[in-house]
């Protein structure tokens, strides 16, 4: 285990939750002293709306700071932190990451929308009140907001205002995140993807590269870069304990592969 926390909802090891849950700022936060430390949650999907008040929140390591009409997204896995003013007002959805990929969905980063958030504001709105008075039709309505709801996300992250035309190669990318989150631990084979695709290496490359910007290779190094960066900033293991879960035997090899990804070697990161 790597040491950080992983919680249901913040503060609870166990919750049994519907797949839509919200609840304001402030409620969840004043008890903790409008401070949530660092934490991640295995399954869960959250959309952070602030309407007002100021903040920080820290994503893998990385601080940003808040204030009123931006919106935080934090997927699954990600490691989270935030601190609030007193006078903090907003809303905190949280979903089944597994129901935005049975829609078919993409699911988005970790990131701060700082502008162009007023529709994505209304997608979440409109999402709890159809949540809060449920009527005919409830399940479709829920999902079809759902949809909308990272639509906008996406929307918002490429600063797009009209319809976004979804790349083909989307879905196939999304299902080899999907198996790199699986599998980064154990293999970076571009071939050992590409067979439980169902794809050559070479089809695989050409769509990491078309929607992503990178290769198949690319992606594995950055997933495993980022969760390096988890290890080294959250946890206690040693960083030949860290190279080694991150199938790294050889501390040389690691250190060379976290200072081409993060900048700096991991004891110096970890400083």
């Amino acid at each position: 285990m790597d040491g950080i926390p992983i919680y249901g909802l913040y503060g609870e090891q166990d919750s049994s939750t519907d797949w839509l849950h919200w609840e304001s700022i402030q409620s969840r936060s004043r008890p903790h002293g409008y401070r949530i430390a660092p934490h991640r949650h295995e399954q869960f999907f959250q959309v952070l709306v602030l309407t007002r008040g100021s903040g920080a929140v820290t994503l893998d390591g990385i601080d940003h700071g808040l204030a009123p009409s931006m919106v935080v997204v934090v997927p699954a896995q990600t490691v989270h932190g935030f601190t609030f003013s007193e006078d903090v007002e907003g809303t905190v959805l949280t979903l089944m990451q597994q129901d935005i990929r049975t829609a078919d969905l993409q699911v988005p980063p970790a990131m701060v929308v700082t502008q162009q958030t007023r529709r994505l504001c209304a997608a979440a709105k409109n999402l709890v009140d159809e949540a809060r008075h449920a009527g005919s039709g409830h399940d479709a309505a829920m999902r079809a907001l759902l949809t909308l709801l990272v639509i906008e996300i996406h929307r918002s992250r490429r600063g797009e205002e009209d319809g976004v035309m979804p790349d083909p190669g989307f879905g196939m990318a999304q299902r080899f995140r999907d198996l790199v989150e699986e599998r980064f631990r154990e293999t970076r084979r571009i071939s050992d993807y590409a067979g439980a695709l169902g794809v050559s290496p070479t089809h695989l490359n050409r769509i990491c590269r078309r929607v992503a910007g990178t290769t198949a290779l690319g992606l594995i190094e950055r997933r495993i870069g980022l969760e390096a960066r988890r290890m080294l900033a959250f946890s206690s293991l040693s960083i030949k304990q860290i190279g080694s879960e991150l199938g790294y035997e050889d501390p040389a090899y690691f250190t060379r592969f976290v200072t081409r990804m993060l900048g700096a070697p991991p004891s110096a990161f970890r400083r």
